[in-house]
C-alpha cells in the first residue's frame, strides 16, 4: 500500500506545487516510485489534449512513473479562482466520492511507494456545497505536509493553519518552508521562531528560485521522517 501525504499550504501561493515537486524529487533520490494526485485545479488552459493545469503538468513530468495527465488530476477547471467559485462557473458539482476514486484508481495502477496529494490554496478552501476540500482529506485520513509561504504574517498563517489540521483530528506529518519572498526582513527570526513553535518534523527550507520547476529541489527536504 502507498504512502499517501496531503501537501496543504498556509495560503494560497505559498510554493505548493514547488513543495510537492520537491518532495517528488527527495523521494526519487532514495529510489522510490513516486506520484503526485491534484483533486482540484483551477485555472487551466485549452489544449489539444482538452483542459490542462500548468501544476499539474509538473506533477506528471516529476512523478517517477509514466502517468496520463486524468491520472494525475480529479477535476480540471478552465476559471482561474476558488474550486467551489471555478465549479460553478463550470456547471459541475465536486464530488468526494470521484476525488477519492481518481486517487484510488491511482494507487492501484502504479503500485507506487509513495503519493503526494497536491491541495488547492489553503487549508479551509471550500469546494462547494458547504464542503471544504480538507473533508476530503478527512474522511481518506490523510496525513498531512504543511508548506509555509515565507513572507509577513507567516507565522500566524502556519500556527491556525497547524491548529486546524489538529483540530480535524489529523496528524501534521511534517512541514517545510518555501521562500516566496527574497526580500523578506528577518527570514531567519521567523524561521526559528516556527521551528520552536510547530511540533511536527521540520523537513528543510527551500530557498527563492526563479522557474522553480526548472530546477533541482529534492536535496532542499529530508524526508526521512516520512518515511
Amino acid at each position: 500500500m502507498s504512502k499517501t501525504f496531503f501537501v496543504t499550504g498556509t495560503d494560497t501561493d505559498v510554493g505548493k506545487t514547488t513543495s510537492t515537486l520537491a518532495l517528488l524529487q527527495a523521494a526519487a533520490a532514495r529510489g522510490l516510485k513516486a506520484v503526485a494526485f491534484k483533486p482540484v485545479a483551477a485555472g487551466c488552459e485549452i489544449m489539444e489534449e482538452g483542459l490542462c493545469n500548468q501544476d499539474v503538468l509538473f506533477l506528471q513530468k516529476h512523478s517517477t512513473l509514466p502517468l496520463q495527465y486524468e491520472q494525475v488530476v480529479g477535476y480540471s477547471f478552465e476559471p482561474f479562482s476558488s474550486p467551489h467559485i471555478a465549479a460553478e462557473e463550470s456547471g459541475v458539482t465536486i464530488k468526494l466520492d470521484v476525488l477519492s476514486d481518481g486517487l484510488s484508481r491511482l494507487q492501484k495502477a502504479t503500485n507506487a511507494d509513495i503519493i503526494f496529494v497536491e491541495g488547492a490554496g489553503g487549508w479551509r478552501v471550500p469546494i462547494g456545497n458547504g464542503h471544504f476540500l480538507s473533508d476530503w482529506v478527512k474522511y481518506e485520513n490523510l496525513p498531512v505536509i504543511m508548506v509555509v509561504g515565507a513572507r509577513l504574517g507567516c507565522i500566524n498563517h502556519a500556527l491556525l493553519t497547524y491548529e486546524a489540521i489538529h483540530r480535524d483530528m489529523l496528524p501534521v506529518a511534517g512541514w517545510c518552508m518555501n521562500r516566496v519572498n527574497p526580500a523578506m526582513s528577518h527570514y531567519q527570526a521567523n524561521l526559528e521562531t516556527l521551528k520552536s513553535l510547530i511540533p511536527s518534523p521540520y523537513l528543510g527550507e527551500i530557498p527563492y528560485i526563479n522557474k522553480p520547476h526548472e530546477h533541482g529541489l529534492g536535496h532542499y527536504l529530508d524526508i526521512s521522517s516520512l518515511l
